[in-house]
Parts: structure tokens; sequence; C-alpha cells
């Protein structure tokens, strides 16, 4: 599975994602800077890109695409965003911070 190709793009996607999930990043939205702890470190887009790999082989293809690392964004990340007491205090979840954080992050 390491010997799977990954285009420098879908690398560069999957690591843009993964910064935008710090608060303190300029490339985060602003509904993560406002309700988010702490965000995805570097080894979440390690592990995005090796779960993208795997997902292709397994749809049978030979190389990783965008839409991989985007199906596998949510599942990879959520449990990598810690939301802060305002999320918590006005109901915001690490799911749907993460969903509208996929909403805001688009492919170059």
């Amino acid at each position: 599975m390491l010997r799977v190709p990954v285009a420098p793009h879908v690398v560069e996607h999957a690591v843009a994602i993964c910064r935008a999930t710090r608060p303190a990043e300029p490339t985060a939205p602003e509904t993560i800077r406002r309700y988010v702890s702490f965000g995805a470190g570097p080894r979440a887009s390690q592990y995005l890109v090796l779960a993208a790999k795997a997902r292709a082989i397994l749809a049978g293809r030979y190389a990783v695409s965008v839409e991989d690392i985007r199906a596998l964004a949510m599942p990879v990340l959520v449990h990598r965003v810690l939301p802060n007491f305002h999320a918590e205090a006005d109901g915001v979840t690490a799911r749907s911070l993460v969903e509208r954080l996929m909403e805001a992050v688009r492919p170059a």
C-alpha cells in the first residue's frame, strides 16, 4: 500500500485540510478560529493520505484522488478536532466543524 502513488496536488490538499483545522493558521475558516481549541497535528495528513491509498486500492484504482481524501476527511479528523467551551455552549460538535471545514477548503 505504501507504493500507491499520490500526486503532489492530492497531498497538498490533504495538508491544506489538516492545517485549516488549527485555529492559529491563517487559512483556518472563521468557524474553526471561533470554536476549536486544538486542531489536527501533522500526522493527521499522513494518516489521511494512507487511508486514501487504502480506499483507492479497495476501489480497484492504482492512484489516490482528491475525492478519496475528501471522503475520508471526516473519519480521520473528527476525533482530532477538539471543540472549545464556546462550541459546546453553542451546541457545535466536532462533526459539524469538520463538515463546515470541508465546505470551506476546496481543491486547488
